[in-house]
C-alpha cells in the first residue's frame, strides 16, 4: 500500500470550531486515511490474532453539541462493533498519533481479563518495552510510560479494572505530532506494524 501519511493539516482538524464544521473537515481529511489503514491492517491482524478481524472507523454519530477532540480506526473480532472486544487501535488527538490494544468499560470480560494480566504480571513487564505506554481512561490524551511505572502501579490498574464498573486498559505506543508529520507513509506503517506485533501477547491473553 500507497499510504501518505499524516501532516500538520490533518492534526489542525482538531482546532475547528463547530461539531459539523470539525466532522465535516475529519470526513474529508482523515477518515480516507483511516479507511486506508483499516484495510491495510485488517488482513494481518487477522493473522496475527487467528481471528477474523472486522476495522470500524469512528463515525462520532452520538454527538451532537461537543466535536471530537480524537478519532481513529478499530480493529475486532465482531463485525457489529469493537467497544465490547479486546480490539486495536490508530487514531489522533491534535498533540500525537497513538496506537493501541484496548479493553474499555463495555467489554463484558473485564473482570477475568483484569485478573489474567495480575497473574501474568512479570511476563508482561517483560514483553513490553519502556517506551511503550498504558493508558486507563481513553477518553483521555493522557499516558504513562511502562519505564516510569513500577509493579504496584501495573498491579493497580489490573486490580481497577475488575473491580471499578467504568475501568479500562490501554496499552500502546504513542507518536508526538512533530514526529508523525516528519515520517513518510512507508515509515508510519512500519510502526504500526512493529507496535501490534508487540501487542498481540496482550490480546492473546484476553
Amino acid at each position: 500500500m500507497k499510504f501518505s501519511g499524516f501532516t500538520d493539516k490533518d492534526f489542525e482538524v482538531f482546532t475547528i470550531d463547530g461539531l459539523d464544521e470539525r466532522m465535516d473537515a475529519l470526513k474529508k481529511q482523515i477518515r480516507p486515511k483511516l479507511e486506508e489503514l483499516g484495510n491495510h491492517f485488517n488482513p494481518q491482524l487477522a493473522s496475527l490474532t487467528g481471528d477474523e478481524m472486522y476495522y470500524h472507523v469512528a463515525k462520532h454519530a452520538r454527538r451532537t453539541k461537543n466535536p471530537p477532540q480524537d478519532t481513529w480506526v478499530a480493529f475486532a473480532a465482531n463485525p457489529r462493533g469493537y467497544k465490547m472486544m479486546p480490539h486495536f487501535q490508530i487514531g489522533l488527538w491534535e498533540s500525537h498519533m497513538f496506537i493501541w490494544f484496548a479493553l474499555i468499560y463495555e467489554a463484558p470480560n473485564k473482570v477475568e481479563y483484569g485478573k489474567v494480566l495480575e497473574k501474568n504480571i512479570d511476563q508482561i513487564i517483560n514483553q513490553i518495552p519502556p517506551d511503550f505506554v498504558w493508558s486507563t481512561d481513553h477518553t483521555k490524551p493522557d499516558a504513562w510510560k511502562q519505564q516510569t511505572l513500577s509493579k504496584a502501579d501495573l498491579l493497580d490498574m489490573f486490580t481497577r479494572l475488575q473491580t471499578v464498573k467504568k475501568a479500562e486498559i490501554l496499552c500502546g505506543y504513542t507518536i508526538p505530532r512533530e514526529t508523525a508529520t516528519k515520517m513518510s507513509g512507508e515509515e508510519f506503517i512500519d510502526k504500526v506494524d512493529s507496535v501490534f506485533k508487540t501487542l498481540i501477547p496482550l490480546y492473546k491473553l484476553s
